[in-house]
């Protein structure tokens, strides 16, 4: 297994820069490690004994608390039992006694917890008075009777439920333990750190998730299971949402789906165990889209149907009574589409004056005192752009693009909004340009990127993300519930950590840091194209090696999940299937399928008998790939996710899902009847022999010392049966990893140069392949001169920079340079902090990067900048740094330059940012002379994310990934 790209930071020369780096694992300050967990397995001085010598400490709930406390206080007698295999009793009448007991309650409602708080015993001033804060202490003789106490006690109900969440993920209780299978990590015995702990008042307050696009997968499975999305099923979320410390909820709502009238049992077990229900974007006042069709209530217009409309809305607002809620004003089309062509700001501003007017109406109280939102969702921001605002008690929930990248964050003059700003992001998405729903493919670096830059820009009212089928969206999801508890205390250096923390809340510590590293290959391999849109021509088979590399990559990844599966114990596979090892297996298996059929079609046009052979095998992988759905359906955890990874993902040709899996196209050659011998040669120039109607290039490229290439000769069989094939250097300094053999289908041989033998300066050597019929000379040209070089040396016309491999780096008073660990397509990324630093003027003094680079030929070349798909955020001229060579004069290059029309219109620009990852800008620059040079980045704006520098000399081939990193000489 490779070393992770984000440990593999060189640090250059560092002049006044702070530098976030994860070279080893820092604490991550979200999830429980062994280090900064208050519970331990091993009785010490002053420790609480939870479980001690296999008795459970008895639980005391008052039974005058919250319904949902004493419903989760159940829970965690479960969970202490599942860990120790001791099952404590909860109590909720009577007085506590005993030598050791747990106290839980609510300040407020729980006359236990009020007594200690009056009597100075716990510091409820902590926690009082705050929204969804919770802490454990430990307390000494707190009640007479009672020797030993851990009080659980939070601010309300939901601090309460977390805080009883919290300790059992402590003792070793996943909250995936019932999505994703994850077993307990069993202790015999469980003790508790003295004093207070608690993670204090959640930063976001409300953070949740969004159950969308859930057909086929999720619905079928819910109906198998549940009978559809019934209480049943939504009692399984609403318990996955608070042990992750969410408290927010759009349901599922694609047609025929309907929360509230489909079971009134939903809305009132939410309310009861503290979790917000909402309805999306597209359906305002409290009611699923659905519902209107069901009505048979006439258009959904509001000019031509108002009344009808304003009575619907009326009824849902009504049957919210009571519960916690977050009511969504505004009006879309039918459908999740855009209302008018135009924008009709007065009939908007009409419609949400007359949504309150009901909101007030029904509550009897001003419509100022009922929480609600309006979603900048597609269209809905152009209203805003355009000037409409919405009373100042309404939350503005900002959106991403539907791909992971905000659209717009809030000015510094509107921040003193009462309703506040939130942002609704995705992990899932049915759209444009193509759909995106089999497989995780966020990264969490990415997300954590995004979410800081709105968080610190001022959206921190609601944090909520699209799901999709919840599976396989576990360690995103997680990430994102974790981050929104409290942005300030996760930074970049965290996340590696994230991974192996996430890992060992699965599996436990043996494991972790490894299983933690495949997670982290995994989703940054496959957040460079997503699954559904990757086709045999994504990377390229003949340019840098390209396919054959990302197939290395996948076949390393999938050979180190596979290591660590044989050493995981039974109660664990389930799991690790579902969350490591089948996404691994499948995502590997999808690119060797589509690189088989690149293959057979180029292979094919070379005359290769072989093409033959990569049609079957992208046949071979298109049927594993199935095999693969069915166990993950039928065998897996005994069937228990069926139907949960049937969403279609190969053979898209537009936005839209194709109804069944369709193979790629493959073709099938005749090869001549007697063996022939063919000859390919790696990245050579244009090709000039003709041999029967094939054509071969007859000159390898150019090897130089500095570099120390090795280029490959592909010899192949273009006929039946089996031929015999000789190469024979006609000079001793070249060098052929093997020299005779038989070829079936085809053979590499590799050819680098032996220096010490090697003429100086420009020399031609000569390789001669033979066959049976005839013979082929391939010119070998090289370069051995001890030119000067330093830092990344070109190579093949082309000098390729990580952007985190800086020289030097300087900051500013106002802003830092910060590199985000495995952030991007193929190593780490460089931006600044913090994400809402004011503009800088390139030039003495602003924020600087440096890169040595060595060119051998050109003065004039472009260099491409390789840049995260950051959007116009701040609704400016647009996003902008600085670049330039040695002592030329700064080039502000502005990243949004062109870009005039809206992502929600899907215009090329943006199409191809989503599609490709990444948005490459190319700048022109002249040098006096070869040699030596250093290429200098300034920031001027925030929130540009830096990825890689492609300089171009002349030798730029196509690729998706583009040219791998370039030597680099200290």
């Amino acid at each position: 297994m490779k070393t992770p790209l984000f440990r593999e930071i060189r640090l250059g020369c560092i002049a006044g820069f702070r530098i976030i780096l994860a070279l080893g694992f820092a604490l991550c300050a979200s999830l429980a490690s062994a280090a900064d967990s208050y519970v331990s397995s091993q009785a010490g001085q002053g420790l609480f004994p939870l479980v001690e010598k296999g008795e459970a400490a008895a639980l005391y709930v008052d039974s005058a608390d919250f319904s949902g406390v004493l419903e989760v206080a159940g829970h965690l007698q479960s969970d202490i039992e599942r860990v120790s295999g001791s099952e404590p009793q909860l109590i909720t009448d009577g007085v506590a006694s005993g030598k050791a007991v747990v106290l839980i309650g609510t300040i407020g409602r729980s006359a236990t917890i009020d007594r200690l708080a009056r009597e100075g015993k716990i510091d409820a001033g902590k926690v009082s008075g705050r929204w969804d804060t919770f802490a454990l202490q430990t307390v000494e003789n707190p009640l007479p009777g009672v020797d030993q106490a851990l009080v659980i006690f939070g601010s309300d109900k939901r601090g309460t439920i977390f805080g009883i969440y919290d300790l059992a993920a402590k003792i070793g209780v996943s909250p995936w333990h019932w999505w994703a299978d994850a077993p307990v990590q069993t202790k015999a015995e469980l003790f508790v750190q003295p004093g207070f702990h608690s993670p204090g008042e959640p930063k976001v307050k409300y953070r949740g998730i969004f159950i969308n696009d859930e057909a086929p997968a999720l619905t079928n499975w819910a109906e198998e299971t549940f009978g559809g999305f019934n209480h049943q099923f939504y009692e399984k979320v609403y318990e996955l949402i608070l042990r992750n410390k969410g408290n927010y909820l759009w349901p599922a709502m694609w047609v025929p789906a309907a929360f509230y009238e489909d079971d009134a049992e939903n809305a009132r077990l939410a309310d009861e165990l503290g979790v917000v229900i909402a309805t999306t974007h597209h359906e305002p006042m409290g009611r699923a889209h659905d519902e209107w069709s069901r009505g048979n209530a006439g258009p959904w217009n509001y000019e031509t149907n108002g009344e009808r409309l304003r009575e619907f809305w009326r009824g849902g607002i009504e049957r919210l009574g009571d519960y916690e809620s977050v009511v969504t004003v505004g009006m879309r089309g039918d459908g999740d589409e855009a209302m008018t062509e135009d924008t009709a700001i007065d009939l908007m501003r009409t419609i949400v004056a007359d949504q309150r007017k009901i909101i007030a109406d029904v509550t009897g109280k001003p419509a100022e005192e009922t929480p609600q939102a309006w979603a900048l969702y597609k269209e809905m921001q152009d209203y805003y752009d355009k000037g409409m605002r919405v009373p100042d008690d309404v939350m503005v929930l900002l959106c991403d693009d539907n791909w992971g990248n905000i659209r717009i964050l809030p000015k510094k003059e509107d921040l003193g909004r009462e309703g506040g700003f939130g942002v609704y992001y995705h992990f899932d998405f049915v759209g444009g340009p193509v759909s995106y729903r089999w497989l995780n493919v966020t990264q969490i670096e990415r997300t954590w990127e995004q979410m800081k830059l709105s968080y610190d820009w001022g959206a921190r009212e609601l944090w909520l993300v699209n799901v999709g089928d919840i599976k396989p969206m576990e360690l995103p999801t997680s990430f994102f519930l974790d981050f929104a508890w409290n942005p300030e205390a996760m930074s970049a250096a965290d996340l590696p950590q994230y991974y192996t923390d996430w890992a060992g809340q699965q599996f436990g510590a043996e494991h972790a840091k490894e299983i933690g590293e495949v997670l982290s290959l995994h989703t940054k391999y496959s957040a460079r194209r997503t699954p559904e849109m990757i086709a045999p021509e994504t990377y390229s088979v003949l340019n840098y090696r390209e396919a054959d590399t990302v197939l290395g990559e996948y076949r390393d990844l999938l050979v180190q999940a596979k290591r660590i599966q044989k050493l995981l114990p039974e109660a664990s596979q389930a799991a690790y299937y579902q969350l490591v090892l089948y996404p691994v297996e499948a995502s590997c298996n999808l690119n060797e399928m589509h690189v088989a059929a690149a293959k057979n079609k180029l292979f094919g046009e070379q005359g290769r008998a072989s093409a033959n052979h990569y049609a079957e095998l992208t046949k071979k992988h298109f049927e594993k790939d199935a095999e693969l759905t069915r166990y993950y359906h039928h065998e897996m955890a005994d069937g228990k996710w069926n139907h949960m990874m049937s969403q279609t993902h190969i053979g898209y040709t537009h936005w839209n899902n194709p109804p069944v899996n369709k193979m790629p196209a493959v073709s099938y050659v005749h090869p001549t009847e007697a063996a022939g011998l063919g000859y390919a040669l790696e990245d050579g120039p244009p090709q000039v022999h003709t041999q029967g109607g094939a054509r071969y290039s007859n000159t390898l490229p150019v090897f130089d010392s500095i570099n120390d290439q090795e280029y490959y000769i592909d010899l192949f069989n273009t006929g039946v049966g089996s031929v015999d094939w000789k190469l024979k250097a006609q000079e001793d300094w070249i060098v052929l990893s093997k020299t005779a053999g038989t070829v079936e289908l085809e053979e590499r041989v590799l050819v680098r140069i032996d220096w010490d033998k090697a003429p100086q300066d420009a020399a031609s050597g000569k390789v001669v392949i033979s066959g049976p019929k005839r013979s082929h000379a391939i010119r070998v040209p090289i370069h051995n001169e001890a030119l000067p070089a330093k830092g990344f040396v070109e190579n093949g016309g082309v000098v390729s920079i990580e952007a985190v491999k800086f020289d030097k780096a300087s900051d500013s008073s106002e802003a830092s340079w910060l590199v985000v660990p495995n952030l991007g397509r193929t190593a780490s990324a460089v931006t600044v902090e913090p994400s809402n630093a004011a503009r800088q003027t390139p030039g003495k003094g602003a924020p600087q990067l440096e890169y040595v680079f060595t060119v051998f030929g050109e003065t004039e070349f472009a260099v491409d900048t390789y840049l995260s798909p950051t959007l116009n955020y701040q609704k400016n001229e647009g996003l902008k740094y600085a670049i330039a060579i040695d002592d030329e004069a700064p080039q502000i290059i502005n990243i949004h330059q062109g870009e005039t029309a809206p992502d929600w219109e899907y215009p090329e620009w943006w199409n191809n940012s989503v599609t490709d990852h990444i948005k490459i800008k190319r700048s022109q620059h002249t040098v006096a002379k070869p040699g030596v040079h250093t290429l200098k980045i300034w920031m001027v704006d925030p929130g540009v994310v830096f990825q890689k520098f492609v300089i171009d000399t002349g030798g730029l081939k196509p690729s998706y990934l583009g040219p791998p990193e370039s030597k680099y000489l200290d």
